[in-house]
């Protein structure tokens, strides 16, 4: 089960691709995404969600050990298609197999769990717009436990005093994003607790819930990155329909619940589609996380950690639809 764990990232600043490449990239995805996807690289520049959609496609069209779905169901996952018989019959002892993306800055980032829920928050610290750094975390502050807003304003200078917001932030995205429900979470009643961003759990309504794991770690270029693991049966309805089971065992939940947190493994842009190139000219199996799980492994043991993008996907089972926030 633990092969199933798998945390991928895509620095996609040093993409610049050619039309034919960009075309190729644009091709992964739904037809009723393309012109969103065009529009936004014209008015903004960056190809945040040109690349972090075909993340996507690329762990949905492999299995975790190494054995693909077949080739032509590689955008199965775009559709309103279950894929998870498929995904039963590649490897049976995954139940929920499960991932979810996020992208903001220069960093494109998926991660899949076997059993558990999974949650994911990518976040480059920076002010939009002309506010200063208080002025802008204090049009948060109605997310944030009392205790919490005391860690954040009491943490330093303004540069520190933005960075730990943003990993309070973070954790909150990701545990909404593993749930599926959204910021209309009373998110001031989920407060976190760490030692030295290590250690994490939270703390709900007064309560510890240990159904739960946190990790936040540094990505590189100032950017961190937050991933949660909970039980199925805390999915919102909706998405829990979308899941094989939502009841476990004790045992097994544990189990899943404690696997190891899986190295961040950093690709390019030409690495990740260059198996669905292959593909398409060579007719050949799409490559499995197996053999990209070499490149670059990132050491996830950082203690500089975490958070949110308003802008990202959903937690996607293997059967739901890709949408966007």
């Amino acid at each position: 089960m633990e092969k199933a764990v798998e945390r991928w990232a895509v620095d996609i600043s040093e993409w610049n691709p050619t039309s034919h490449q960009f075309s190729f990239a644009l091709s992964l995805l739904p037809q009723h995404h393309h012109s969103s996807v065009t529009r936004f690289i014209c008015e903004n520049g960056r190809s945040e969600t040109g690349t972090g959609e075909p993340v996507a496609s690329v762990c949905s069209s492999t299995s975790s050990v190494g054995n693909p779905i077949p080739p032509n169901n590689h955008k199965a996952h775009n559709r309103r298609q279950t894929l998870s018989d498929e995904y039963d019959e590649v490897n049976p002892e995954f139940p929920n197999f499960n991932f979810n993306t996020s992208h903001h800055g220069d960093y494109v980032a998926i991660a899949s769990e076997p059993l558990c829920l999974v949650g994911l928050d990518i976040v480059s610290p920076i002010i939009p717009g002309k506010e200063t750094i208080l002025e802008f975390i204090q049009n948060f502050s109605q997310y944030f436990s009392a205790w919490e807003w005391n860690c954040i304003v009491s943490a330093g200078s303004s540069d520190e005093i933005l960075v730990e917001f943003y990993r309070y932030w973070s954790l909150k995205e990701a545990f909404v994003k593993a749930m599926g429900t959204g910021l209309a979470y009373r998110l001031d009643n989920v407060e976190f607790h760490h030692t030295k961003w290590t250690n994490i759990y939270v703390n709900m309504n007064g309560e510890v819930k240990n159904e739960w794991r946190f990790w936040l770690s540094e990505l590189g270029k100032g950017h961190l990155v937050s991933i949660a693991r909970g039980h199925p049966r805390l999915a919102a309805e909706s998405y829990k329909r979308t899941l094989k089971r939502v009841d476990f065992g004790e045992e097994e939940y544990r189990f899943g619940l404690h696997l190891p947190n899986a190295s961040l493994k950093l690709l390019t842009v030409e690495q990740l589609v260059s198996g669905f190139e292959a593909d398409e000219v060579a007719d050949v199996e799409a490559p499995s996380l197996t053999k990209l799980s070499g490149m670059n492994d990132f050491n996830n043991d950082k203690t500089e950690r975490g958070l949110l993008d308003m802008h990202e996907t959903p937690n996607l089972s293997s059967d739901q639809d890709f949408a966007k926030y």
